[in-house]
């Protein structure tokens, strides 16, 4: 019996376990798409490249399993290469495969072929391969997977040309593959987890940070027992938001809690990081949110991570899960350190308390805090939450607590704008049973407004509340920051009535232009049934603090200001 290429590729991504692949139509994989329905592979087709690929990152990260994107040769490969360096920096399992011209062909001047789609993206990816037979389909593709979910997740890259793709081969011939997923963890080492537990049990003020390797260990229950066992209270950086229950009585939310405990004079002696890396997500080397003097012991499967930032003195090559079971599997008697768990966990309200009193129109327009509030409290708890863009992400995830989510996909280290329509529509195919909502700017939410026609063809139910203030908020307020009123330059937007773009797509649209309608227009868009933008009237005038403490001392005469960075000594 003969199989072509596309069979193989369908055969080799169900035995995986993949049941959804995020793809744009190309002629090139015609073997693979019409082999899809006969394995129960659903094909979500988007308008993008870009936004398939941001779709299977984003369904990476609400099921802590692998994104898969499929798109065609050249320029389909060209768009959706965008998905890859931000899969690439945040650590997530992604696999995209791309067609490409006949083997055949090559160096003929071919449609869709003349550049190296394998060399352009291996620096962004964690492996990248072209297949050149049809018989190696299946274990290659495994091969891809293993990659792309051992060590510290990442995407991966595979090149099918056409040829190879259409080719029947006979399946004796097919060399038998290797299983994809490989369920074993690495332990830590005894002497590691018995110095993690000495400095534990001595410290003061412990915390845990948790980042995105806590998702990919799947150790939510083994961090709450945990947690629970010892009373230290856990912050989440953007990644790991929803890890821990809500109702947990050591969840202290956001890691921005931290910076606020900073500023009555109380921080942490000791700071346990699961699976977050030190860097933009932790406070960078402002030392904000990780003080200098406190004890660092860091869990990571890899090892290069430790001492990044400053030394670590207690590092553990190890998943988070085995290590947090390792743990609990020892019999330790913990202090009680109740006053600092009340501390800490209550960290987070420092900020509605900062913003209450906060009058909730400026400028004629609702303030974005109160905004982003009554959005967030409007999806209702276990929601999945989609943040994009600059500032307008910022001021929705203050007002975490008032609903607590059950996911939220955020921005990481690229400050990729424009994903939120794509995580959107990953997290949705991930989770048909929960509400999904998308708070973004809408300078972010012109990148792949189009989008919109990929949810109403898929009847993906997803609201998305566009925090409209008619710029580029973080830049403009960075500009004016550092060059004076009237220095802003390109950050302007016209206040565009994106709800109607919604209804024109099939979907259901609303303009809010008062605080007290927020709540009652989202709810409104979920009782529709359909993909709905609320476009919110929002001030352009509330700088968020995040603006401010990224753009440093301003002032300083002996630095160089630039936004996002550490200012530049002036070299004298």
């Amino acid at each position: 019996m003969t199989v072509n290429g596309g069979e193989l590729l369908a055969r080799a991504l169900r035995s995986a376990g993949v049941t959804d692949v995020f793809a744009l139509h190309g002629g090139h994989l015609d073997a693979f798409w019409a082999a899809c329905p006969r394995h129960g592979l659903r094909l979500i087709d988007t308008r993008h490249e870009a936004a398939a690929g941001n779709a299977a990152d984003g369904y990476a990260r609400t099921t802590g399993r692998l994104g898969v994107a499929v798109v065609t040769s050249g320029p389909g490969f060209a768009n959706g290469f965008a998905a890859l360096p931000n899969a690439l920096t945040d650590g997530v399992p992604m696999l995209m495969i791309a067609g490409a011209p006949p083997l055949r062909e090559v160096e003929t001047n071919e449609m869709q072929g003349g550049f190296d789609q394998v060399a352009a993206a291996a620096p962004v990816t964690k492996w990248a391969h072209r297949v050149v037979t049809t018989e190696r389909i299946p274990d290659l593709v495994a091969l891809a997977i293993r990659k792309a979910t051992s060590g510290r997740p990442g995407p991966v890259f595979l090149e099918i040309p056409i040829d190879v793709l259409v080719t029947p081969v006979d399946e004796a011939a097919v060399p038998p593959a290797g299983a994809a997923l490989v369920e074993d963890r690495p332990a830590p080492a005894p002497a590691a987890v018995a110095a993690a537990l000495d400095h534990l049990r001595r410290a003061q003020r412990p915390a845990i940070v948790i980042g995105g390797g806590m998702l990919w260990s799947d150790a939510a229950d083994e961090l709450a027992k945990f947690a629970d066992q010892s009373g230290i209270p856990v912050f989440a950086n953007n990644r790991a938001v929803g890890l821990l229950p809500a109702g947990h009585r050591c969840n202290a939310w956001a890691i921005d809690g931290l910076a606020a405990l900073a500023v009555t004079g109380t921080s942490p002696d000791l700071v346990l990081l699961l699976g977050a890396r030190t860097g933009l997500l932790t406070g960078g080397r402002a030392n904000s949110m990780i003080p200098a003097d406190a004890t660092l012991v860091q869990v990571d499967v890899e090892a290069s991570e430790f001492g990044r930032l400053r030394p670590v003195e207690v590092p553990v090559v190890a998943d988070c899960r085995e290590f947090l079971r390792a743990l609990l599997d020892s019999a330790v008697q913990w202090p009680d350190r109740s006053a600092w768990l009340t501390q800490a966990t209550s960290a987070h309200a420092m900020v509605d308390q900062l913003y209450a009193g906060v009058p909730p129109v400026d400028n004629g327009r609702i303030h974005p805090y109160h905004a982003g509030r009554e959005a967030v409290k409007a999806a209702g708890p276990g929601a999945v939450l989609v943040f994009d863009g600059g500032e307008a992400p910022l001021w929705a995830a203050m007002s975490l607590p008032a609903a607590p989510p059950h996911r939220v996909l955020n921005l990481g280290y690229m400050g990729y704008l424009g994903i939120g329509q794509g995580f959107a529509i990953g997290a949705q195919i991930a989770e048909p049973d929960r509400r999904v909502l998308q708070v973004t700017g809408d300078g972010s939410f012109g990148f792949h407004i189009q989008e919109l026609d990929t949810m109403v063809r898929h009847n993906l139910p997803i609201v998305t509340v566009v925090m409209n203030n008619a710029c580029w908020g973080m830049s403009i307020h960075g500009q004016e920051a550092v060059y004076g009123a009237g220095g802003d330059v390109i950050t302007r937007l016209a206040d565009t009535d994106y709800h109607e773009i919604a209804r024109a797509f099939g979907g259901y649209g609303e303009k809010v232009t008062e605080l007290e309608q927020i709540g009652p227009a989202i709810e409104r868009a979920f009782a529709s049934g359909k993909p709905a933008c609320i476009n919110i009237a929002v001030s352009a005038a509330p700088v968020h603090p995040m603006t401010t403490m990224m753009l440093g001392d301003v002032n300083s005469e002996d630095e160089i200001v630039v936004p996002y960075y550490e200012n530049i000594p002036v070299q004298r």
